[in-house]
């Protein structure tokens, strides 16, 4: 394995030329460090090298980066890899194109993110490279994006909160998504109707059961789900209102629930922790609604005919590679609200509430968390030794993360709630 020192770039942005990847450029371009070593990297010289000028235009008083033509084969990005301490990974669907990424920087200790919501994918790379990162020194984070950066940290901020206040685990998390007004990119949408493609039914399932991502055994229910909410999908919330199924909720509790095993389970979170996300919505029937849209929704993505039709529908709307301009996610808006409920033997538990709220696009946001969760890897030396290596999650980022996201204007705060 190379050390940092052998490396030529602090960290190489592949992708660059797409919808994800430009934003992710123009964060860091204006935002990090203007000594940082870096590169973007993809298929085409020209494409790259436009990148590179659109970027001088925007901070010509920086460091720009070079140009790194690469394939996506395994010789090609292990030639990247050991060029750099850092990968941003902006490829996706990350299913059919990325593998190979995490291959090469697993196997020579380069640090690698990305922003998939893929979890089957996900599930994949554990399997096959957890061990040979750790064993290398890779941190490795998937889904650090808006997928599962928000729900993992609000998630991993309630659980200290309860430790260092009440000195007990947690029981249980709800959050809920309170406020999203943003449109997906084209390679959000090719996602969605793609990777069924991929993985067999049976696969889907194994990878999204529950505690499937964690690294021991979850545990077992304590509470069973009532029958009003297994059947119409609404939950009421005293402090977050009137809930329903979230679409975005599969993947972020999968990675609540690896943080929650990479912690040790029962000795960080508490033994009988559990993490549930929704949605707000305005009343029961909205929900009730929503809830067998969802339902009938994942039902037709089953079908491969309707799933042609939807990817048809889908190119029509953003090709891969586009999205949104910036004009039109100027009054975009993201807020994730949590409400946790301390492991107490009492009547009336004490709870915390915490929220994550963003006013701008979701993949601005994304390019946020990618550039920042970067700078904590390169700069936080003793952090990345505590690590060391592995399929690691955003919350494993801890502290250093939070606050380096507030200070480029992300909220993120949490309280304890006055005893009832």
């Amino acid at each position: 394995m190379l050390s940092s020192t052998d490396r030529r770039y602090d960290l190489i942005l592949l992708g660059a030329t797409g919808y994800t990847g430009r934003l992710c450029a123009e964060y860091i371009a204006c935002s990090l460090p203007k000594d940082l070593t870096w590169a973007v990297s993809g298929r085409s010289h020209e494409r790259l090298s436009a990148v590179v000028e659109e970027l001088k235009s925007i901070n010509a008083d920086r460091k720009h980066p070079v140009v790194e033509t690469s394939s996506l084969s395994i010789d090609e990005l292990t030639s990247l890899a050991k060029k750099t301490r850092l990968i941003l990974n902006t490829v996706g669907p990350y299913f059919r194109y990325s593998s190979p990424v995490i291959q090469a920087c697993a196997e020579t200790g380069t640090h690698y993110l990305d922003v998939t919501g893929e979890t089957p994918w996900v599930y994949e790379m554990i399997q096959k490279y957890h061990e040979t990162a750790r064993d290398n020194g890779a941190i490795i984070i998937p889904e650090i994006g808006l997928e599962s950066s928000p729900s993992d940290l609000l998630a991993w901020t309630l659980t200290n909160l309860i430790r260092d206040h009440l000195s007990v685990g947690t029981r249980e998390i709800v959050a809920s998504v309170h406020t999203m007004k943003s449109l997906p990119s084209g390679g959000t949408l090719a996602t969605i109707v793609g990777i069924l493609d991929h993985y067999s039914l049976s696969e889907f399932i194994k990878a999204c059961a529950p505690w499937a991502l964690s690294p021991i055994p979850g545990p077992a229910k304590s509470k069973p789900v009532p029958f009003l909410t297994r059947m119409f999908g609404v939950r009421k919330s005293e402090h977050l209102g009137t809930l329903t199924t979230s679409l975005g909720a599969g993947p972020n509790v999968a990675i609540v629930q690896r943080t929650w095993g990479l912690l040790g389970g029962p000795k960080c979170y508490g033994s009988r922790f559990r993490y549930n996300e929704y949605m707000r919505v305005k009343n029961s029937l909205a929900g009730a609604i929503i809830h067998a849209a969802v339902s009938l929704g994942f039902i037709a993505l089953a079908i491969p005919p309707i799933r042609w039709l939807i990817q048809i529908v889908a190119h029509n709307f953003y090709a891969p590679g586009q999205g949104a301009s910036k004009d039109t996610t100027a009054e975009d808006l993201f807020e994730l609200r949590a409400v946790a409920e301390a492991d107490q033997d009492q009547s009336i538990p004490r709870k915390a509430m915490a929220k994550f709220r963003y006013d701008g696009g979701i993949y601005h946001l994304t390019g946020i968390f990618l550039a920042e969760a970067a700078m904590v890897i390169l700069k936080e030396d003793e952090l990345v030794k505590k690590l060391h290596g592995g399929l690691l999650t955003p919350a494993m980022l801890g502290q250093p993360f939070i606050n380096r996201l507030r200070n480029a204007g992300i909220v993120l705060e949490g309280r304890i709630m006055p005893e009832q």
